[in-house]
């Protein structure tokens, strides 16, 4: 699953919420070589050998994962508060109203007015977070080695996303403030059911319309890799029949893959990167790990919790944004929640209920991440495979974080964690003969 993902519902639905379109961050690696045995006896101490794992990270290079990860720490603080920086702006500038009093003279018809409005809303809002936006997604990340390309392929791409956002925010302006118009009292709910519905049809569509926009995907030429993959598929009544190579690596050094779609929609992707620098038994893990986010139907779960998210903040919304317009509507030039002057207030409030909600939709996202961890290395059997990839993980992700921070700061298990659980089952899982064996001798008692 992508990285910096919130929650599904959440992130489709609060798209308008957002300064800037962005890339979903994938999962870097740095050139670690772990020199621990992968002949470790099943009778092995897992916390022994989770610190041998982590003890084959070089000091300087832990150092310089805690310090990427850490920074990210005070970047989710200075997002927030540049948006409700620039929201605020928007209204007590009086620049909000100006768009839609334009918008009015325009066209009398409310959806048009919706757009006009929305247009110039997503423009303002890209351009005073794009310095924020040009640091953390490419000088940062060329800082720490993560990020491939140069300036001018990477603003294209931001415009390409600039114009994603413009599209997508539109529709779902469009449909939200329908929702407020004609249901000015219980819009919190029906905008609730609007927003899952909506998550439900992005995330159908952004796997065959949008993603191609940024990365092309062809068939995956190594047939070793394919056909092991096509494998577990196979056994895990996966509809696919073809396995797809992305080339991301002009982008990043990050390595990711996905199992994404519905029916015959589905598609399982890898990208070029994690090809180059991961063996066999790795790529086995990566990709069992995805493939348990579609077995154990995570998407659909999570767009349950992200229904649940919406419509407490929606409830919320409700009450603040009227309490707020009756003190300062008329300052701001606001007249109620179907005006779409109002858009900023509503926009500030539900990003502070997301910065507030930080722990809670990361925590959502770890637990389906750990419960694919246990998936895929049920079905690959390959606990070191999955330790190395935790460890190649760390190139971004602190791997030994303070059980405060994994609660606050990580939408997936830590390194130590993942690790550990790999040794736990090194530890104790049979192979399946001797399992076997043991099940008869039993049954013949």
């Amino acid at each position: 699953m992508t990285n910096r993902l919130i929650c599904l519902g959440l992130a489709a639905f609060f798209v308008f919420v957002l300064p800037v379109a962005g890339k979903a961050q994938q999962s870097p690696t740095p050139n670690l070589a772990p020199t621990v045995s992968t002949e470790t006896a099943k009778s092995a101490d897992p916390a022994a050998e989770t610190q041998r794992w982590l003890a084959t990270v070089p000091a300087e290079k832990r150092a310089k994962s805690n310090a990427y990860f850490e920074g990210g720490y005070w970047l989710i603080l200075w997002n927030f508060l540049l948006s409700a920086a620039i929201f605020t702006f928007l209204l007590g500038s009086h620049i909000s109203a100006r768009l839609r009093d334009f918008a009015e003279r325009v066209t009398r018809f409310k959806t048009l007015q919706v757009v006009l409005y929305a247009i110039p809303f997503v423009f303002i809002t890209s351009i005073l977070s794009f310095p924020l936006n040009l640091y953390e997604n490419f000088f940062r990340e060329h800082a720490y080695g993560l990020a491939t390309q140069t300036f001018v392929p990477w603003f294209l791409e931001q415009l390409i996303g600039l114009g994603v956002v413009l599209v997508a925010g539109a529709i779902v302006l469009i449909v939200l403030y329908a929702v407020f118009r004609r249901a000015s009292r219980t819009w919190w709910i029906w905008g609730t059911i609007a927003g899952v519905i909506l998550a439900f049809i992005g995330a159908f569509i952004s796997p065959l319309y949008v993603e191609p926009l940024f990365n092309t995907y062809k068939p995956l030429r190594d047939s070793e890799i394919k056909e092991s993959i096509l494998a577990m598929a196979r056994a895990n009544e996966i509809p696919v029949t073809q396995v797809f190579e992305v080339d991301a690596s002009r982008q990043t050094t990050r390595i990711s893959a996905n199992v994404a779609g519905f029916l015959s929609t589905t598609r399982i992707a890898l990208n070029d990167n994690l090809l180059k620098q991961c063996t066999l038994p790795e790529i086995r893990e990566v990709m069992a790990h995805e493939m348990g986010h579609y077995v154990l139907n995570h998407g659909e779960k999570l767009l349950i919790y992200s229904g649940i998210f919406i419509l407490v903040g929606f409830a919320l919304a409700r009450y603040t944004f009227e309490i707020a317009v009756r003190r300062w509507g008329e300052r701001w030039g606001v007249r109620g929640i179907a005006d779409p002057a109002g858009l900023p207030l509503l926009a500030l409030i539900l990003s502070m209920y997301v910065f507030i909600l930080t722990p809670f939709s990361n925590t959502v996202t770890r637990v389906t991440e750990r419960e694919a961890d246990a998936f895929g290395i049920n079905v690959c059997r390959e606990p070191d495979g999955a330790a190395k990839v935790a460890l190649k993980l760390a190139a971004y992700r602190k791997l030994d974080p303070t059980p405060l921070e994994e609660f606050i700061f990580f939408d997936h298990p830590s390194g130590r964690a993942r690790i550990r659980m790999a040794m736990d089952w090194k530890a104790a899982r049979l192979p399946a003969g001797e399992s076997t064996a043991a099940e008869s001798v039993s049954a013949s008692h």
